[in-house]
């Protein structure tokens, strides 16, 4: 049995979106949002919507919630945008939290920024370095760890109680593993993004040689 905080985590619901990825691809090799008409261009960028919105009553119909009929393809920020209608109604009303995964320098804030809109909340633990230390996010201090990871996890348990007005929540870090993916989005009722940039890529954008390091790092860890 499905709930709403565990069936877009579920493998049926994954694999459904995956496959309609894969039929409803143009001739020219494009896979065009239902919403805005342009084309997807990234993989974590798309969005499987359902027409008929899900709710705790209808998530366990299959003719609804695994229905290819009722599921459009679209962008992220789109989907956002449809949702709207939603805001204002409850002071949860609209309140769905993100965790965002890839590897150092794949573009996990980059995309943030595209997408969130002012009434987020973005948990950036690189953020947090550069806010309160003078060396930055690429000198992160051992003396000062408790201090980050203590408001690290001040924010989180604020995303996991829903405190506040936010409309949406984006975490952001590396979680390379699995289980603590898992965990984590268990907890806070999280819908995982994995920014899937290749190796190559990530490292042709590290600044220094200790950024490839944790770039290569992650990479050996990273369980699918």
């Amino acid at each position: 049995m499905f709930t709403l905080d565990n069936f877009y985590n579920s493998k049926q619901w994954q694999g459904l979106v995956e496959q309609l990825k894969i039929d409803r691809v143009n001739e020219q090799g494009q896979l065009i949002c239902a919403y805005c008409g342009k084309p997807i261009t990234k993989k974590y960028d798309c969005i499987g919507h359902h027409e008929i919105e899900l709710t705790e009553d209808n998530v366990n119909d299959y003719n609804i919630s695994l229905n290819p009929s009722n599921v459009k393809l679209i962008h992220f920020r789109c989907h956002n945008r449809i949702h709207e209608r939603f805001d204002g109604k409850s002071q949860n009303a609209f309140q769905g939290v993100y965790l965002v995964y890839g590897s150092p320098c794949a573009g996990k804030s980059t995309w943030v920024n595209e997408v969130a809109d002012a009434d987020d909340l973005i948990l950036d633990i690189d953020k947090i370095w550069e806010a309160i230390c003078t060396g930055g996010k690429y000198d992160k201090r051992n003396r000062l760890k408790a201090n980050v990871f203590g408001i690290r996890d001040c924010i989180l348990d604020q995303i996991r109680t829903r405190t506040g007005f936010w409309k949406r929540a984006y975490i952001i870090g590396g979680y390379p593993l699995r289980s603590d993916r898992d965990r984590l989005c268990n907890l806070l009722r999280a819908k995982p993004i994995f920014i899937d940039t290749n190796k190559e890529e990530c490292l042709s954008r590290a600044e220094n040689e200790e950024w490839k390091s944790f770039i290569e790092d992650w990479f050996d860890s990273y369980i699918e």
